[in-house]
């Protein structure tokens, strides 16, 4: 069974920045397009980044400040978040896109941006 664990969340000041990883525990890790997943308290779980080999993706909300990356070596994936506002506040979740349904959920971590 593959274990997603993420880390790297924190409080911080609005405009701060944090760098969170996701460890996976499979060694075909990188034919799969990944993604970094937030709640918000009170709302689904939403998409904010996604990336298949080299290409990325993110969703409105995040563009120009977040930035997704993996490393394939490591079987880590990787989510810089620049410039963060109150509304990026949520627990952060990592998860494949394709080859199947989502691996079952890590525990998160969580990311508080205060005003």
């Amino acid at each position: 069974q593959v274990q997603l664990v993420e880390s790297g969340g924190g409080l911080v000041q609005a405009g701060g920045s944090l760098r969170l990883s996701c460890a996976i525990s499979t060694t075909i890790f990188s034919i799969y397009t990944m993604g970094w997943y937030r709640q918000a308290p009170g709302k689904q779980r939403e998409l904010v980044a996604r990336i298949s080999g080299g290409i990325t993706n993110y969703a409105d909300s995040v563009k120009g400040r977040f930035t997704i990356s993996r490393d394939n070596a490591k079987n880590t994936v990787y989510l810089q978040m620049n410039s963060l506002k109150p509304e990026d506040t949520g627990v952060y979740y990592c998860n494949r896109i394709t080859g199947g349904q989502p691996w079952s959920w890590g525990q998160g971590t969580q990311v508080t941006v205060s005003s």
